[in-house]
């Protein structure tokens, strides 16, 4: 049998049953991920924490520049002869929204999982890059009457 030290544990998955998240090891409803965002050269990188999702588990999708990350963490396999004695992980399902501004090619995003840690690299789209724009006119200077 596992023995627990920590005295404010009990308190703690209390405080969880009362103000979301139902009981420990049972369904919760879609709980929020948490994630890093920052801007990398000429790409936005968001990662977000998911550990113990199988990756097959993990959906992505866009539209109309809203990404939306859902993961599903399903219970351990059980059988007659288990007993379960201890079971905080939550269970169900995790969504997260992003909204993404035009700058960013939502065409070529890539997606990579690893350790626990689902990564999104998305390109910054070419019209947001800065660029060089070229005056004509005549060379001699003008003056400008106001």
């Amino acid at each position: 049998m596992l023995m627990r030290t920590d005295p404010f544990r009990e308190f703690d998955r209390l405080t969880q049953q009362v103000f979301g998240g139902g009981a420990p090891g049972t369904w919760s409803k879609p709980a929020a991920m948490p994630m890093d965002a920052y801007r990398a050269g000429e790409e936005f990188v968001v990662c977000f924490d998911l550990p113990g999702i199988d990756p097959e588990a993990i959906e992505l999708n866009i539209e109309r520049n809203v990404l939306t990350v859902k993961a599903e963490r399903r219970p351990l396999p059980t059988g007659d002869d288990v007993q379960m004695q201890v079971a905080e992980r939550p269970l169900g399902v995790f969504s997260r929204q992003l909204f993404l501004g035009d700058t960013l090619d939502t065409e070529h995003i890539h997606a990579h999982y690893e350790a626990g840690v689902l990564t999104l690299r998305i390109p910054i789209a070419d019209k947001a890059k800065p660029r060089r724009i070229e005056i004509s006119g005549a060379s001699a200077p003008k003056e400008i009457k106001a």
